[in-house]
C-alpha cells in the first residue's frame, strides 16, 4: 500500500492536535498544544509545517468557524457533537475558509479522517455538513 499524501498525513496531524485541545478544554492556545502532541509522537517537519497552517486557521477563525457549522447543524450544537466530527469539522471548515485547496478536496479528505477515526456514520455527516458549508462559501 502507497504512503499517503503529505497533505493527507498533515490533515490527520492537524485532527490529532484539534481533537487534543477540544478534549483537553481548550485552554491552552491550540498551537501550543498542537507543538506539545507532536513533539510527544515525533512528527516530522514536513508534516508539521502544513498541519500548523491548518491549525493556525482553525485558532485565527474559531468563532466564525463554529457560526457557521451551527448553522447548518441546526438542530445540533458544536458541544453537541461527538469530539471527532466536531473536529474534523473545524479543521475542514477552516480550511474551506482560508485555503486555495478545492473544495472537492477539502470533503474527500475529512470524510476520510471521519471515517478512520469515527464511523462510516460520522463519514456521512461530515459530508453533507461540509458540503453545505462549501456551498454556503461558494466554493461548490
Amino acid at each position: 500500500m502507497a504512503k499517503p499524501r503529505l497533505e493527507t498525513r498533515a490533515r490527520a496531524r492537524a485532527l490529532q492536535a484539534v481533537y487534543a485541545w477540544d478534549v483537553r478544554g481548550r485552554t491552552d492556545a491550540l498551537s501550543n498544544v498542537a507543538r506539545a502532541v507532536w513533539d510527544d509522537i515525533g512528527i516530522p517537519r514536513d508534516e508539521r509545517l502544513f498541519a500548523l497552517i491548518i491549525v493556525a486557521a482553525v485558532e485565527k477563525d474559531l468563532g466564525p468557524i463554529d457560526a457557521d457549522l451551527e448553522a447548518i447543524t441546526t438542530n445540533w450544537r458544536m458541544d453537541r457533537l461527538g469530539v471527532i466530527e466536531r473536529c474534523v469539522l473545524r479543521i475542514a471548515a477552516a480550511e474551506l475558509r482560508q485555503m486555495e485547496t478545492p473544495a472537492r478536496v477539502v470533503l474527500q479528505e475529512a470524510v476520510r479522517l471521519a471515517e478512520r477515526f469515527g464511523s462510516e456514520q460520522s463519514a456521512r455527516f461530515v459530508n453533507g455538513v461540509l458540503d453545505a458549508l462549501a456551498r454556503r462559501l461558494d466554493k461548490l
